[in-house]
């Protein structure tokens, strides 16, 4: 396996154009480990080679197969995000289209460089995001025992999330955090290592997403001598390293349905054999488990072990979505726009009162996650300056609209209310898509609640079944 350059910071440039990736590589492998691919097949191939992933990340919008749509792009920066949730992401387009810009930015890109750039542009945006370190954030915590450090927030959601955590960190039973990609799960498997008794014993974090599916039983498991290939010498795993500490399990609807027996296995009796050996080894560690998945629609499509949900979910944290906590995006915003400030070693910016109600009425499809990088390029770009109402929009991803994302008002007069103030805050509004996005959700509702069967689903919905089906076509097509 390849290994960083520990004297230069590392750097992944994954774009089709090799003029573009030759003309970067020569000038930025001047400050910057740089590795390059040219699609997100050879992206996951490159990281299944590399032990550690670089900081950072510039990723192309425009990738194959679909050249004139942004969709590999996208999926990408979701992808290297799985891999490590302190990756700083840029991203590259030749359409210089301010929807994507925000969407990026919204997925968790921590900015947007408009092609053609030159090459002093993109080390300048690249070595300022070196600037802001996430690890910060629980840095700064380490010195004080209570959980109150990492989740920040006075909401009902968040004193529940805490007493939660309180109630169930000295239980030696498996806890399943539940909740949207950028909410936090990490830091509540943190909070719940914290709070027990096992605090001064190892805390170990394996994300199944970001391992390859051949890798994660040696990861886990550890391997002897000659195992396999390439097994030199005999490794030892997560389970025997995280010892009586926490192993904490993220994306664990990833998790391969082979793996599921063996890690079902570990979690009733602690009993895990390294492969390639006959040896049973045990395992004391506490299991904390997170999703973004609906692992409960899972088991019953078949692609996740009933027993082993049962198994994990004997305690169940849920975090919530931001958008449920509208009283701690201001919490929030000050938390970061203090914390980077201070990193970067300039005056925090501040909201004037205009800017301040946007602020609040903002939905954060991407949840906190969005919300600490918005604050980042906000600190970059106005440190020690007001920000109005037009500099914070130009950093919102305005145009994604979902039905799940914003509780919609049911009465008609509250209805042309909130459409009167989704109106006044979007620029290029869609009709056409907003419906059918709403259309989509339905449909999508009626067919969870019916586990898929298209004549329930139609009989909900109000529709006869050729219609329904009719529609479901045409959002395969999108």
């Amino acid at each position: 396996m390849s290994t960083l350059n520990r004297e230069k910071p590392g750097l992944l440039i994954v774009d089709d154009d090799p003029l573009i990736t030759d003309t970067l590589h020569f000038v930025l492998s001047r400050d910057f480990e740089v590795f390059v691919a040219e699609s997100r097949a050879q992206v996951r191939s490159l990281l299944t080679q590399l032990q550690t992933l670089p900081p950072l990340a510039l990723v192309d919008l425009g990738l194959p197969p679909t050249q004139h749509k942004p969709d590999e792009g996208f999926a990408l920066i979701t992808d290297l995000l799985n891999h490590s949730k302190k990756i700083k992401i840029l991203v590259l387009s030749g359409q210089n289209d301010e929807a994507n810009a925000r969407h990026a930015r919204a997925l968790g890109a921590i900015d947007f460089i408009a092609k053609p750039a030159e090459p002093a542009e993109i080390k300048k945006a690249l070595l300022t995001a070196l600037r802001f370190d996430h690890s910060a954030e629980d840095t700064a915590a380490q010195a004080a025992p209570a959980e109150d450090d990492l989740i920040i927030g006075k909401s009902y959601a968040m004193d529940r999330l805490r007493q939660q955590i309180r109630l169930y960190a000295d239980a030696p039973f498996p806890v399943l955090i539940e909740g949207e990609s950028g909410s936090g799960k990490e830091l509540v498997a943190k909070s719940l290592h914290r709070c027990s008794r096992r605090a001064g014993r190892p805390y170990l974090a394996l994300n199944c997403a970001a391992i390859s599916p051949t890798l994660v039983e040696p990861t886990l498991f550890g391997y002897a001598k000659g195992a396999f290939t390439g097994a030199h010498q005999a490794h030892s795993g997560y389970f025997e390293d995280a010892r009586d500490g926490t192993l904490f399990l993220d994306e664990i609807g990833e998790l391969p349905l082979e793996l599921q027996a063996k890690l079902l296995r570990v979690l009733e009796n602690g009993e895990y054999q390294r492969v390639g050996e006959t040896q049973s080894r045990f395992s004391n560690a506490r299991i904390v488990a997170a999703t973004n998945r609906d692992l409960r629609r899972e088991v019953r499509e078949g692609r996740f072990r009933g027993d082993l949900y049962h198994r994990l979910s004997v305690f169940t944290v849920h975090v919530p979505p931001l958008r449920e906590q509208p009283e701690d995006k201001l919490a929030l915003l000050e938390h970061f726009r203090l914390l980077y400030s201070r990193q970067a070693g300039v005056e925090p910016f501040r909201l004037t009162q205009e800017a301040q109600r946007i602020w609040e009425d903002y939905h954060f499809p991407g949840n906190v996650r969005e919300l600490r990088n918005i604050v980042i390029r906000l600190t970059t770009k106005y440190a020690g300056r007001s920000v109005g109402p037009r500099e914070l929009e130009a950093e919102f991803d305005l145009d994604l609209i979902s039905p799940e994302a914003i509780p919609l008002p049911t009465d008609a007069q509250a209805l042309r209310d909130y459409a009167k103030k989704h109106l006044k805050s979007v620029h290029g509004f869609d009709l056409d898509r907003v419906m059918k996005q709403w259309e989509k959700s339905y449909v999508e509702a009626a067919l969870d609640m019916t586990h898929g069967n298209l004549s329930q689903a139609a009989k909900i919905l109000g529709v006869n079944r050729t219609t329904l089906y009719s529609r479901m076509q045409t959002y395969q097509e999108d």
